[in-house]
C-alpha cells in the first residue's frame, strides 16, 4: 500500500516520491526547523533513511507520512502523517498511532500543519481500527503544542525522552467517541 491522495483547500497530500529527497533533506537539515524536534540538523544519510522509513510504514502498517505539497505554487512545504517508531518511552504507546507534522521554514505559521493534520486524521478515523492515536511535542514548542490541541488532542503527561522532557498527547478515535466522521453512516 501507498499513501492515498488527499486534498484539502490548499494543499496535496500525497505519498512520498524519489524526487522530493533534496526539499526533504533541505527541511531537516534546517536548525529552525528541527530544533525542537531533534535539536540538531540532520545529515543526508539520515533524510534518505527518514524516506525511506515513510515508504516502510505503508508497504508494512496501511498507514504513514504524506508529503505535503502547496496546491497554489506545487512546492513541496513539508510532512505529516501517523508512524510506529517503537519509541523506548516509558510507559509505551502500546501500538497507537504517534502524529506527527513538520513543515519547512517557509511554511510556518499559516495553518497548513492543522489543515494536514486534520485530512490526516479523518482518513484515520474512516481507516484504522478504533483507538486513540498520540503525539509527543516539547513543551518549548508552543506552535506545535497549539495545532494537537487544534486537532482534539488532549494533554496526559510529560514523560523524559533521550534525555529530554515531552509533553504526550493523546487523541481518542472519533467512531470510538461517538463524534461523527465524514463518509460513515
Amino acid at each position: 500500500m501507498i499513501a492515498p491522495r488527499l486534498e484539502t483547500e490548499r494543499l496535496i497530500l500525497r505519498p512520498h516520491e524519489r524526487a522530493d529527497f533534496a526539499d526533504l533533506h533541505a527541511m531537516w537539515s534546517d536548525l529552525e526547523v528541527t530544533r525542537h524536534i531533534s535539536g540538531r540538523a540532520s545529515t543526508a544519510e539520515e533524510s534518505w533513511a527518514r524516506l525511506l522509513r515513510y515508504a516502510g510504514h505503508w508497504a508494512m502498517l496501511a498507514f504513514g507520512y504524506w508529503a505535503l505539497q502547496d496546491r497554489k505554487t506545487g512546492r513541496f512545504i513539508g510532512e505529516a502523517g501517523l508512524a510506529d517508531y517503537q519509541r523506548e518511552i516509558e510507559p509505551p504507546f502500546a501500538g497507537a498511532p504517534e502524529a506527527g507534522w513538520v513543515l519547512a521554514q517557509r511554511a510556518h505559521g499559516q495553518g497548513f500543519a492543522t489543515e494536514a493534520m486534520s485530512a490526516i486524521l479523518a482518513w484515520a478515523d474512516a481507516h484504522l481500527p478504533a483507538g486513540p492515536t498520540v503525539c509527543i511535542i516539547s513543551p518549548a514548542h508552543q506552535p506545535s503544542v497549539h495545532v494537537a490541541e487544534k486537532l482534539g488532542y488532549e494533554r496526559r503527561d510529560e514523560r523524559p525522552y533521550k534525555g529530554q522532557q515531552v509533553t504526550v498527547f493523546e487523541r481518542g478515535h472519533r467512531a470510538a467517541v461517538g463524534i461523527a466522521t465524514p463518509g460513515r453512516e
